[in-house]
């Protein structure tokens, strides 16, 4: 601006206009950013929700050496590890009676499997 004239009202209503449209444009790219982060929400709820219907009936996960089981979970367990593998009914079965493997406390497959001690 020029500083030898004072500022007109206009000259204060175009200043107000580009603070008013910084600060939408502002508030749009956060809201932007919150749809953004949502939708991978979304998209990863998604994901797991096919990934459970996908799930086996039962399984059996192993601990860090790979070797002696765990649990045993019902299939789709959210307690489940990447170490979960899918096992039959008899398996389970097994596990839980023979094995001495326990039941997972959250999913309960031995309820579920009718194995109640």
């Amino acid at each position: 601006m020029n500083e030898d004239r004072p500022l007109t009202r206009l000259d204060m209503l175009r200043f107000a206009r580009r603070v008013v449209e910084h600060q939408a444009a502002r508030q749009l790219a956060l809201m932007d950013r919150w749809i953004a982060d949502e939708e991978r929400r979304e998209a990863e709820r998604q994901r797991r929700l096919a990934a459970r219907r996908n799930a086996p009936e039962w399984a059996v996960e192993h601990g860090l050496n790979g070797r002696s089981a765990v649990y045993v979970h019902v299939g789709g367990c959210m307690a489940a590890g990447g170490r979960a593998k899918g096992v039959g009914r008899e398996q389970a079965v097994r596990a839980l009676t023979e094995g001495g493997v326990p039941a997972c406390p959250l999913c309960r497959p031995d309820t579920a499997l009718g194995i109640v001690e």
